[in-house]
């Protein structure tokens, strides 16, 4: 494999005025964090834990398969219902909406690392890691961006409300450990909130944060792409195959991320799951032009 050089791109813009943290708006998302200091009183079980990792891996799945690279690319297709349970899902990992999400994810392959990007690297770590939903600039949903996937009522009500389904599944949290107790008594329903909810879905946004901050600084180039994207194993092993992001800068549309066979993507890996059982199809995948030249 050819080494790329890293590509020289437009200096960084000014802040803006909208730019600076939204501290109302955020309250939520400075809660949650603290949320976590919880587990001090809470304690930790095995079952718990167990249903922590789980939590993580389900929403990931959400948000990797069905967020990107179904809602904001178009990679591949699924009926109405597989498409509001999985949406549903991701919208419950606290990142907002599916057409907030993806419209901000299009916005971003339109100016990659360019003062138009809502997250460019340019603009330094934190601000490309979190920096940017955290102000007042990138809180409305660019419509323009999602029309084909605004027509779905469906949707637009997930990107409403946008708390509605966080909040249901924090309360599901608890459920689940106040009815395990009785026959798990090393758990219950606030070790189970903290746990399945509250510290899942930190590290699955953090994680899930990297590939806009991390994945443009570290990794390798095989692709020589206008942007500053790079492809990194370990990345693409905590977030599902998202890692290999110099990959999907490349040819965006594919719903395999791991272009070649040693390139884990448990997200495609995922996918060919539900095409087999029916649930996802027309999935697309890399060219062979694509393949060889990065070969």
């Amino acid at each position: 494999m050819r080494r790329i050089s890293k590509p020289r791109l437009a200096g960084s813009p000014p802040v803006a005025a909208d730019e600076s943290v939204a501290w109302l708006r955020i309250t939520p998302f400075i809660g949650l964090h603290l949320a976590c200091l919880a587990a001090i009183w809470v304690g930790i079980s095995p079952t718990a834990a167990a249903v922590a990792v789980l939590s993580y891996l389900v929403r990931l799945f959400a948000i990797t398969a069905f967020y990107h690279r179904c809602f904001a690319h178009r990679a591949f297709r699924a009926n109405r219902a597989v498409q509001f349970v999985f949406a549903a899902l991701g919208a419950s990992a606290t990142q907002r909406g599916p057409l907030w999400w993806a419209a901000q994810h299009r916005a971003h392959h339109a100016h990659t690392d360019t003062p138009d990007d809502p997250h460019s690297a340019q603009r330094g770590f934190w601000w490309s890691h979190m920096g940017w939903f955290l102000c007042d600039a990138n809180y409305q949903t660019p419509m323009h961006r999602v029309r084909d996937l605004a027509r779905f009522p469906e949707l637009r009500w997930l990107n409403r409300f946008d708390l509605a389904l966080p909040i249901a599944y924090a309360a599901a949290m608890f459920a689940l450990g106040e009815a395990l107790h009785p026959l798990v008594p090393d758990t219950d329903g606030w070790q189970m909130l903290v746990w399945g909810y509250v510290i899942s879905t930190v590290a699955l946004m953090h994680t899930t944060f990297t590939i806009n901050s991390l994945a443009h600084r570290f990794g390798k180039r095989r692709f020589a792409t206008a942007d500053l994207s790079r492809n990194n194993g370990w990345l693409a092993l905590l977030t599902m195959g998202e890692g290999w992001h110099n990959n999907h800068h490349r040819q965006p549309t594919s719903a395999r991320l791991g272009f070649y066979w040693w390139q884990l993507d448990l997200g495609w890996l995922g996918l060919r799951l539900l095409a087999a059982l029916g649930l996802v199809r027309d999935m697309k995948t890399p060219s062979k032009q694509v393949l060889a030249e990065g070969s």
